[in-house]
């Protein structure tokens, strides 16, 4: 018989043995490996330590040991092979269609976007390159006055964003819409505008490690120093935004490139309490004022 607690240390080892990159939900073997195990033994993935004496079946021994060695010797991210994630505490489908969700976003939804928006409660958000709708599913989730709009131009990511919006029982308040940028949605006005588009530059989509490999390339790569996506986004962005509107992206290791480009444009970086970085934010009146910048970059 083995307990969950020998299964969690024999996992962790296992994969701090392997050196796999961690860096898709978890960033350490001790935590992945709870989540390998927890979800197999279907015990809730915030269980406390009541549950480390609980006794697996001979069935989920060997379903961990199988995940194991595929997350091991595959390389595959944990979320994938478990099918489903975590996202600001929702519980999501997973798959090869779409990144990951992990984007530090998310602390920013569940602080209900301050100190940053200064704006009225927001009626209207956009999760602009949405891939599975991390991010916009959970706005809508926890501001149930919000009306969502989730915008991909990878089909295959916006089906599994439609997928969890079910799941979420959000299908009143969400719209998904296939849209190269904004294309889908000419006219419409929005309170805040978030967006984790491809920014990964090409250097290090060429370095990334096996993990990432897994991922779609569409949603990573962004051109020779990963912004084609963003300067699209800053072209176009202040007239989908309310006057009182404010644009969020995430463009990673990408920001020194972009703070290049855009010498003129006040960028302000959010900081996160529980890591991340590389996320920028602009008021409407900021993206106004420097159009002509933004334009040109």
């Amino acid at each position: 018989m083995q307990t969950v607690q020998q299964a969690i240390t024999f996992c962790s080892d296992a994969l701090d043995a392997a050196g796999v990159c961690f860096g898709h939900g978890c960033d350490n073997a001790w935590d992945e490996a709870v989540q390998l195990v927890l979800t197999v033994a279907e015990l809730p993935v915030d269980s406390d330590d009541s549950v480390l004496q609980h006794a697996l079946d001979e069935g989920q021994v060997k379903r961990i040991g199988q995940l194991l060695h595929r997350r091991i010797e595959e390389r595959v991210p944990l979320p994938y092979l478990l099918g489903r994630a975590w996202f600001a505490g929702l519980e999501l489908r997973c798959d090869e269609r779409a990144i990951v969700p992990r984007s530090p976003m998310g602390e920013l939804v569940l602080n209900d976007f301050q100190p940053w928006y200064a704006g009225p409660e927001p009626k209207r958000l956009l999760d602009l390159c949405c891939g599975g709708g991390a991010i916009g599913l959970a706005t809508a989730y926890y501001h149930p006055e919000c009306q969502v709009d989730l915008l991909d131009l990878d089909p295959a990511a916006l089906a599994l964003a439609e997928e969890n919006r079910a799941l979420l029982k959000l299908d009143n308040r969400v719209t998904c819409l296939q849209s190269d940028l904004f294309s889908a949605v000419a006219g419409r006005r929005y309170d805040i505008i978030l967006s984790n588009p491809p920014y990964v530059d090409a250097r290090d989509l060429a370095e990334m490690p096996a993990e990432y490999h897994h991922e779609p390339e569409l949603s990573l790569g962004s051109g020779t120093d990963g912004l084609d996506i963003t300067r699209r986004i800053l072209a176009q962005a202040a007239e989908y935004l309310e006057p009182h509107g404010l644009l969020v992206v995430e463009v990673g290791n990408s920001w020194e490139a972009l703070e290049d480009a855009y010498p003129q444009v006040p960028f302000t970086w959010l900081e996160f309490e529980f890591g991340g970085h590389g996320v920028f934010a602009l008021t409407a009146a900021e993206l106004v004022q420097h159009q002509a910048s933004l334009s040109h970059g």
